[in-house]
């Protein structure tokens, strides 16, 4: 048998009072006796009881408002697309392009979930949301990393890669790998690709004990996207990015059809602003919408959410009417490689833990398999936007919400964020890009075809009537981002007249 000190594990759970995790070990057979110390054995104990520890003060506080601790972002640093003209964008952009040229930059994706929700087992990013071109989330990311190289070897006549880290789960890891491996990268270079997991935390009953999910076995959950720092650190992201010179970071969620990759003009303000950290958002829609705010809370910078606020703070407005509190959050950050390992290395310990009380199978005294009709313990998960606090110079841009949010979230059939509304958003924006640059799209009867709506447009995003008369008007026009990554290199199309569907490779 394998060289087991349990006498030694056994005191040090004890020291933790968590002996209770042994009570099986002599009905087990040796490979699961194995498989329990080696998992037990890996446990920074201590680490976890603290988690544990901040996690239940957590919960005396939950469900508290934060309205008198809150104040809104000042106005100097709120930038907004909306706002900037046309020469402050470009100037924004080719800051960016530049230091993407030098190598300078990485970006972070955040793809831990699979597609429970639209009743797939498979991670979220090989999701093909039916475009014409059947291509999946991830394809659609992968070309716009390549455009935007494109874009800045053209600018400065250097080629510089970006490195993408993409953050998996236990469960995602293995089919995103493959998926990739599968896909020639979709045409990037194999080591500029680098799929890693993030960590699992041991779930807890309320009064603190560990639950086995199986005799042998601790139940165990993804830490959170905020799990993202510990990773960073853990599977040596950090390391690789400062071995290739890496600067400046963007990260995003997997999930959003529209997300403007590794985006210049919101790194090119980030830049201009001297910000080590900032985050992209867009208005929120309504009062009651319910979405993370940007603001601040207590002096720092933090994103509360919708239900830590009351409704007469969600109603405030401007002088312009528009809302006091209405930065809504989008997942999609700006961190200097700096200000990223200063929380990695010294600030990590210290995020808030959130509490998810979740009904947890777990093995009862007399080694029954329990599935509880009730919660009955906790998750712990950390926020990948919690790191907002530690941040001294932190800025906002304000993105419009047709051209860069659509996030894929739920099955056909729901009011919002199905495949239909991802890919309709899709096609309404290039349809607008072709428009603005001067080509007419002739429908079967010779007519120009009306600019179809967007689902995600500021105009009825989260309505009920989501899926009424007008959004059945679908116009079928693809770009490939290979032809263009935000509109540009279409000029080529001005004044001329192209029949749908169309689909641009």
């Amino acid at each position: 048998m394998a060289n087991l000190d349990v006498v030694k594990l056994r005191n040090e759970l004890k020291r933790f009072d968590q002996e209770h995790l042994l009570q099986f070990w002599d009905d087990l057979s040796e490979d699961h006796q194995i498989e329990l110390y080696n998992e037990l054995s890996a446990l920074d104990m201590e680490e976890v009881q603290e988690y544990f520890k901040k996690t239940s003060a957590e919960m005396t506080h939950a469900g508290e408002k934060l309205d008198d601790r809150m104040q809104p972002l000042t106005e100097s640093q709120c930038g907004a697309v909306v706002k900037s003209s046309d020469r402050e964008l470009t100037n924004y952009e080719n800051l960016s392009l530049e230091e993407i040229s030098k190598g300078k930059v990485g970006i972070l994706l955040l793809a831990g979930g699979q597609g429970t929700r639209l009743g797939t087992s498979y991670p979220k990013g090989m999701y093909n949301v039916g475009l014409p071109s059947q291509k999946t989330l991830f394809q659609l990311q992968s070309e716009r990393i390549l455009s935007l190289e494109k874009l800045a070897e053209k600018k400065t006549g250097r080629s510089g890669k970006i490195t993408w880290y993409i953050m998996t789960s236990a469960s995602t890891v293995k089919p995103t790998s493959q998926f990739f491996e599968n896909n020639n990268y979709f045409g990037l270079e194999a080591e500029n690709v680098v799929v890693f997991q993030q960590g699992t935390l041991p779930c807890f009953t309320f009064e603190g004990k560990m639950i086995l999910g199986e005799k042998h076995k601790l139940s165990i959950a993804p830490d959170g996207n905020g799990g993202l720092y510990r990773a960073l650190r853990n599977e040596g992201v950090l390391k690789d990015m400062k071995k290739k010179g890496i600067k400046f970071i963007q990260l995003y969620c997997v999930d959003n059809i529209l997300v403007k990759v590794g985006d210049p003009v919101f790194m090119g303000y980030c830049l201009t602003k001297g910000a080590e950290c900032a985050n992209k958002v867009v208005r929120k829609g309504f009062p009651t919408e319910a979405v993370g705010i940007t603001c601040k809370v207590d002096g720092h910078y933090q994103v509360v959410e919708y239900s830590e606020i009351t409704q007469k703070s969600a109603e405030k407005r401007n002088r312009d009417s528009s809302l006091v509190y209405g930065a809504a959050n989008i997942c999609i950050h700006f961190f200097t490689f700096d200000f990223l390992e200063r929380v990695v290395m010294f600030n990590e310990r210290s995020l808030q833990h959130h509490v998810a009380k979740k009904k947890i199978p777990y093995v009862d005294s007399e080694g029954v398999l329990v599935k509880p009709d009730k919660p009955n313990g906790i998750k712990m998960e950390k926020f990948v936007f919690d790191v907002f606090r530690f941040a001294k110079n932190f800025v906002v841009w304000e993105c419009l919400r047709d051209e860069e949010f659509a996030p894929l979230k739920n099955a056909e059939g729901a009011s919002d964020f199905t495949p239909t509304h991802c890919r309709n958003s899709l096609l309404a924006l290039h349809q607008k890009w072709l428009r603005i640059a001067g080509a007419k799209l002739v429908n079967e009867e010779g007519e120009e075809a009306r600019q179809m709506g967007s689902p995600s447009g500021e105009d009825n995003n989260n309505d009920p009537d989501n899926n009424n008369e007008e959004k059945k008007y679908v116009v079928m026009c693809e770009i490939s981002p290979l032809v263009s990554y935000a509109g540009e290199n279409l000029e080529t199309y001005k004044g001329k007249s192209l029949e749908l569907p169309v689909l641009l490779q």
